[in-house]
């Protein structure tokens, strides 16, 4: 089993940026296919980036595609994403999530933090 911790998320003007951070714990943390999914008021959870085991493939969603940029730091057992040029449309709960399969897509999370919340103000 593996927990994992969100932070980094707050309050950022449109066009800004922010780093989210996910620490995990519990078991190697390479063992993981990591992911970022976001859920907005009203709306359904999504995905928004994921990352393989070794961090050699990710996938983006076509919303953050170009403006985010998912990593992770096996070493530190960290996962980030890296969100530039911000838009209210981003406005969500953002969701860390793991899975023991060897992904690139992260379609059924068996892990996920508490979440943190991202705030875009217009």
């Amino acid at each position: 089993q593996v927990q994992l911790v969100e932070s980094g998320g707050g309050l950022v003007q449109v066009g800004g940026s922010l780093r989210l951070s996910c620490a995990a714990s519990g078991r190697t943390f390479s063992a993981y296919g990591m992911g970022w999914f976001r859920q907005a008021p009203g709306k359904e959870r999504e995905l928004v980036a994921s990352i393989s085991k070794s961090g050699a493939s990710t996938y983006y969603s076509d919303s953050a595609k170009g403006r985010f940029t998912i990593s992770r730091d096996n070493a530190k057992a960290t996962v980030y994403l890296q969100m530039n040029s911000l838009k209210p449309e981003d406005t969500a709960v953002y969701y860390c999530a793991a899975t023991r399969r060897d992904i690139t897509v992260l379609t059924t999370p068996d892990y996920w933090g508490q979440g943190t919340q991202v705030t875009v103000s217009s």
